[in-house]
């Protein structure tokens, strides 16, 4: 087993749910093999505080997060990416900067939580279900054997990911 740290970048475009949320899970769910982060074209500048509730009662740790441009991951210094991966649909058609180290991309589209309509219910509801969708795409990619899989399997079973139904629990590689 290597002991290799895969980096992960996660956007949308406004780096205020779901890709702060996707973030946060593949810190817990990829502890010591993968480091994730979360970025956006056009950052809000803060988080939506549905989300934020949502990690707190999930016990994840929220003081870090805020939301940042994908320049700062396009900049000198900044970690060498292996994966980024676009969850919004916006993100996916806009041209991202270039990205050093050629990761790996794929699209995993979700609905925006924060454009529901309905009672606080129903908001906090399409959330939680941005958060379960996600915990099951990431739960299945770091489950992954990278480091068998050659390039073009690897592409494959990323963009089977993000294109799967949302109960995808039973996929794992």
């Amino acid at each position: 087993m290597s002991d290799r740290v895969y980096y992960v970048l996660f956007l949308c475009t406004h780096n205020s749910a779901r890709s702060v949320i996707a973030e946060c899970i593949i810190n817990r769910l990829g502890i010591g093999k993968f480091k994730g982060y979360s970025a956006g074209s056009e950052p809000r500048g803060s988080i939506h505080p549905y989300a934020l509730d949502l990690l707190r009662k999930q016990n994840y740790p929220v003081e870090d997060l805020r939301s940042k441009s994908w320049d700062e991951f396009a900049a000198p210094g900044a970690p060498e990416l292996d994966f980024v991966f676009t969850v919004c649909d916006q993100a996916a058609q806009e041209v991202c900067p270039i990205w050093t180290g050629q990761p790996m991309t794929a699209h995993w589209g979700l609905p925006d939580p924060s454009a529901a309509e309905g009672t606080e219910a129903e908001k906090r509801f399409a959330f939680a279900d941005t958060f379960r969708m996600l915990y099951q795409r990431i739960g299945i990619f770091v489950n992954l054997p990278i480091a068998s899989l050659d390039r073009l399997a690897l592409q494959k079973r990323l963009e089977e990911i993000g294109t799967t139904s949302t109960d995808i629990s039973n996929e794992v590689a």
